[in-house]
């Protein structure tokens, strides 16, 4: 009699919709048309392009404009179709485009900043369009007016910048690292705080502005939590990139946090679940599960007559150990920690399956990503890669 073959449990991954191909360059920054099926981008080649989607089922321009210099960002505005580019040369362009998307209209030009634009944000609802650069200034500006509004100098470098409409607090990441609070008014800013996690730059902010909570994506590789509307100070660590985060989005209808790699990992995490913080590593002269003395503590040594060993520390206690007391490797999810870390021997056993289930999920994007955008309402992922190539993704298997 024939053995019953089970049939194998199918893989829920995201399926690949679209590869939009032509651009000359690294394409920085692209945006997929609501309601449309189309794709906005700006790139490095200095062009600004709309595909829209053929009968053919392919994605061809319907504009393509050139502009006097790299388009290093973007920020469209659906229900004005206002597109505002940020680019090399530190000035921002401000179009409109028409209602079939077949033609853009210039408004105005805004002599933002002395160097390279890095990020631009249109507030709609106070009629400001906010933006960073290379220079290391934070500005805004009237979009009605086109006056300058204010500025804020930032400590290094800005790569990551995001907006709470309601308290008016704008966040600014940097490449050294520190996460900026400002809160803005008309026509001047008042430093709310800062504060570090990372132990890289911060590549990219994701605001989610009903649970109040920031998300940062550094180049060491992790994203942090921060609970800014708890005012508990909790920081959640995110490990899930082998190399560093290049973008983040927030899924608000389902609470997943969808978070992209250099190394083209796409990371679906489940944030409706309940996290906790990881421990601050403890220091000690000895390991604080044997005793035995680490290696620059000499007296216990000569004491002893035992040679030091080298300290470790257990990513579920934080305490400092030998290695012979933590030679076991656990992933502990609810931390952060989808993959194997060191823990101590007593928390290994401690570990139960149920807290080693994963909170997230992995996919393979096959292309260095530089940029994002997630579509909520179809549940499409916009993927733009150092292979000068745009993908979209249908995320609805796993985002749900």
């Amino acid at each position: 009699m024939a053995a019953e073959i089970q049939p194998k449990p199918l893989t829920r991954k995201p399926i690949l919709l679209q590869r939009v191909e032509g651009s000359q360059e690294v394409v920085n920054m692209a945006v997929i048309v609501p309601k449309e099926e189309g794709v906005i981008s700006v790139s490095e080649d200095r062009t600004v392009r709309v595909w829209l989607k053929r009968d053919s089922g392919q994605y061809w321009p319907s504009i393509y404009h050139v502009m006097p210099s790299p388009c290093s960002c973007m920020s469209f505005n659906p229900e004005t179709r206002r597109l505002s580019i940020g680019l090399d040369n530190g000035t921002i362009s401000e179009f409109i485009l028409s209602e079939d998307y077949n033609k853009m209209t210039p408004v105005k030009n805004y002599q933002a900043h002395q160097s390279r634009v890095t990020m631009i944000q249109f507030v709609l609802e106070l009629e400001w369009v906010l933006s960073t650069g290379q220079d290391k200034q934070f500005a805004w500006h009237c979009s009605e007016s086109g006056q300058r509004l204010g500025g804020y100098r930032t400590s290094a470098v800005a790569s990551g910048l995001q907006f709470d409409v309601e308290t008016r607090h704008v966040f600014i990441g940097d490449q050294s690292g520190q996460v900026t609070i400002l809160k803005l008014e008309q026509e001047n800013c008042t430093l709310v705080t800062t504060f570090r996690g990372h132990t890289g730059g911060v590549t990219a902010l994701c605001w989610d502005p009903v649970q109040r909570v920031l998300f940062s994506g550094s180049s060491d590789h992790s994203v942090i939590m921060w609970d800014i509307g708890g005012r508990k100070g909790t920081a959640i660590e995110l490990q899930g990139h082998n190399d560093k985060v290049q973008a983040l989005s927030y899924a608000q209808h389902t609470r997943q946090l969808i978070s992209c790699g250099g190394d083209g990992g796409i990371v679906v995490w489940n944030m409706d679940v309940e996290r906790q913080e990881t421990p601050e590593w403890l220091d000690s002269d000895s390991c604080q599960k044997c005793d035995q003395p680490f290696f620059w503590n000499f007296k216990q040594m000569w004491d002893s007559k035992k040679i030091g060993l080298r300290q470790h520390h257990c990513r579920k206690c934080g305490k400092a150990v030998c290695g012979k007391c933590s030679s076991k490797r656990s992933p502990i999810p609810l931390m952060g920690f989808e993959f194997e870390v060191r823990v101590c021997d007593s928390c290994h056993e401690a570990i139960t399956d149920e807290e080693r289930a994963p909170t997230a999920t992995f996919h393979d994007s096959k292309h260095n990503i530089v940029h994002v955008h997630f579509d909520a309402t179809r549940g499409w992922l916009l993927t733009s890669g150092t292979d000068k190539v745009i993908k979209l993704w249908d995320m609805t298997p796993v985002v749900s």
